[in-house]
């Protein structure tokens, strides 16, 4: 486990900025140390535990770019197209059984090794084939044109994939261009997940007349599922201080991270504070953000806990600013700042200054091909439907403090968010 000390979130400030949050966290937090080895196969969203030099060239050996006539750079016609006899045909996989011989040409195709003593290949569909059975090249074609020399892409030695990357599709493809079949990778970040609330049931239990059915707690782990964590679900803790303290107490120890939604307001019935100064320590964030200012964070036996608002978009939206960067910092992941696309506003929003405001927006193309976003109809942060009738949100940080049609804001795409 990643052991932080108790005061490792401290801060003096009167409420804590976005930017502020991430700062602490990712300057913070320790990587866990524990690494494991996966196949190519199952390294796909997991963190490189060590830097991988390239082990060989890439490409390995100097090869044609595309279907044509290899020739020697000294032979390459000059002012007036000339005639080559053929001389060979190398397909890719194959080898060149000779060097080229001076004055003639040779029929490749995209992929295979240059022969010997050829430099420049010619398109095939910028020649043309004499009665006599010979190769017609034009004039005018620049010195080693169409060739991908040995080692263009990556050369052998340097540094091709860094630690803490999060493996991508592309990253597992240039390991295996290498031909590795095993990577090194950080073991995935265990999370224990749990809702507080009197108010709730889980789904598939009887739900009280008075009580809803537990979403958080459901997208909260499909969330930490993207970002490659292993997940205790711990249910619904009830609000009462004391069974909060037992329950957290008991996980602490073998997870990463602790993960709460709900009771972390001043509520008289917001537990969950009182329960993590109980057993450990505990930081109570006022972000300067909407929706979703109450986040608490803090630590139980070196564990790190976060507790995000009830209310389903502020809890979404605290997620992304809080919980994604602390599970990339402990699985020792460079850091993934969030850039939000330059888009134009069609609607007209006030808000106040001085803290970051998330609006759920939908993307549209408007006319001239611009593209724009809507503002979802209704406010609320309890509105599930406002997370699945949109594409994202648009991004207002402190100083902004109205919209109109026309602006330019910054888009986040629910695809860069989870």
């Amino acid at each position: 486990m990643a052991q932080l000390s108790d005061d490792c979130f401290a801060f003096g400030g009167p409420m804590m900025s976005v930017d502020e949050a991430v700062g602490l966290i990712t300057t913070r937090v320790n990587a866990v140390a524990d690494l494991e080895t996966v196949t190519l196969v199952d390294a796909d969203g997991r963190v490189l535990a060590r830097d991988i030099p390239a082990p060989l060239p890439l490409p390995p050996f100097t090869n044609s770019a595309v279907d044509g006539y290899a020739v020697r750079n000294a032979d390459l016609p000059q002012g007036e197209a000339q005639s080559f006899p053929l001389d060979g045909r190398i397909q890719a996989g194959g080898l060149a059984q000779a060097p080229i011989k001076p004055g003639h040409t040779a029929r490749i195709f995209t992929g295979a090794p240059m022969p010997p003593g050829a430099e420049t290949v010619f398109m095939q569909e910028d020649v043309r084939i004499d009665e006599s059975g010979e190769v017609v090249l034009p004039p005018g074609l620049k010195a080693g044109a169409n060739v991908r020399p040995a080692g263009e892409d990556i050369p052998q030695g340097r540094v091709a994939l860094r630690a803490g990357q999060r493996l991508l599709p592309q990253h597992v493809a240039l390991a295996a261009a290498f031909g590795l079949t095993r990577l090194d990778v950080v073991r995935r970040i265990r999370v224990a997940v749990f809702s507080t609330g009197d108010e709730l049931a889980s789904p598939g239990e009887p739900r009280a007349a008075s009580q809803l059915f537990d979403s958080n707690r459901f997208m909260l782990m499909a969330m930490l599922r993207r970002l490659g964590c292993e997940i205790s679900d711990l249910g619904i803790l009830r609000d009462e201080r004391t069974s909060l303290a037992s329950g957290l107490k008991q996980v602490a120890g073998a997870h990463d991270l602790i993960l709460t939604t709900g009771g972390v307001s001043t509520g008289e019935e917001d537990h969950v504070k009182a329960a993590v100064e109980s057993v450990g320590s505990l930081v109570l964030w006022r972000m300067a953000i909407k929706p979703g200012r109450p986040v608490a964070m803090g630590i139980i036996g070196g564990t790190p806990l976060i507790g995000l608002p009830g209310n389903p978009v502020a809890s979404f939206v605290t997620f992304v600013h809080v919980v994604r960067p602390t599970v990339l910092a402990l699985a020792g992941s460079a850091p993934e700042p969030l850039t939000p696309i330059p888009v134009r506003a069609a609607f007209t929003y006030r808000k106040k200054s001085g803290r970051r405001e998330y609006v759920r927006v939908s993307l549209r193309r408007a006319e001239g091909g611009a593209l724009e976003v809507i503002k979802f109809p209704r406010e609320g942060a309890g509105l599930l439907s406002s997370l699945v009738e949109t594409d994202g949100l648009v991004e207002l940080d402190e100083s902004i403090t109205l919209v109109e049609p026309g602006h330019s804001v910054g888009f986040l795409s629910y695809a860069d968010l989870i």
